[in-house]
């Protein structure tokens, strides 16, 4: 199997580890991964301030970019959910996008959700003995429908103890441009995040969309606490190399 690597903004310019070890996951799997040269933002953050234009442009690259992609797999609901849900109504005048936008977004998954649901995969094989709770993103549970097959994966990590988050579809505050226009109300929502995940007494946060987890991991950091934040990809490539030395 070939599959193309959608990285997102975030991950390729911010947290590029998430993107490697999502290559090297799927390559543990014996899958191929390329990376399309061409491709850049999903206009998300233009979309979501009302420049619709201005996302447009950057779809049509997108578009471009995946085109002659068999499957194309990212490491956010968020931008996922972007292309699924908004594509094929910023194209609505033009057939030709239209097209484009739904084959697109058929072939379009986020990590969890293709290592699951494609591949059938819910063991991977790793060994990752640490007490977890996890963040489900609002994009990716609500817009995109991903929610138990990050927990099906976190669930077969063997010595892994996962926690319930309380309160865990409560939003995080991000929300991409709402944490810059709404910085007092985007605070408040994040402390209240971190209390919760101080509550579980986890030693690690994860979740599958770097905007939620820089913004959770930002006030972690600020407030002290001495939890480790992770994407998914990354917890799932550390316990892979553990388990093959264990």
């Amino acid at each position: 199997m070939k599959v193309s690597l959608f990285v997102t903004c975030l991950v390729d310019n911010l947290y590029p580890q998430v993107g490697e070890a999502m290559v090297r996951l799927l390559d543990h799997l014996g899958v191929e991964v390329d990376f399309p040269q061409a491709q850049t933002c999903c206009g998300q953050p233009a979309f979501n301030s009302g420049y619709v234009d201005e996302a447009r442009a950057s779809a049509k690259t997108l578009l471009d970019a995946f085109e002659d992609a068999n499957y194309v797999i990212s490491p956010s609901g968020s931008c996922t959910g972007m292309v699924h849900h908004y594509y094929e109504e910023m194209f609505a005048d033009d057939p030709k996008r239209v097209r484009q936008a739904v084959d697109l977004a058929d072939k379009s998954y986020e990590f969890s959700q293709f290592l699951v649901n494609v591949l059938g995969v819910t063991d991977i094989g790793a060994f990752f003995p640490y007490s977890v709770t996890y963040h489900p993103s609002c994009h990716g549970s609500r817009l995109l429908g991903v929610k138990d097959e990050p927990l099906q994966l976190l669930r077969n990590v063997r010595g892994l103890e996962l926690i319930d988050l309380p309160y865990d579809t409560d939003c995080c505050g991000f929300g991409g441009t709402f944490a810059v226009k709404m910085g007092d109300i985007s605070t408040a929502m994040v402390t209240e995040k971190v209390s919760h995940v101080r509550e579980t007494g986890a030693r690690v946060l994860v979740g599958v969309d770097m905007g939620c987890l820089m913004n959770i991991g930002g006030r972690i950091s600020r407030e002290g606490e001495q939890v480790r934040v992770m994407h998914l990809a990354e917890l799932l490539y550390e316990g892979v190399q553990a388990g093959v030395s264990d």
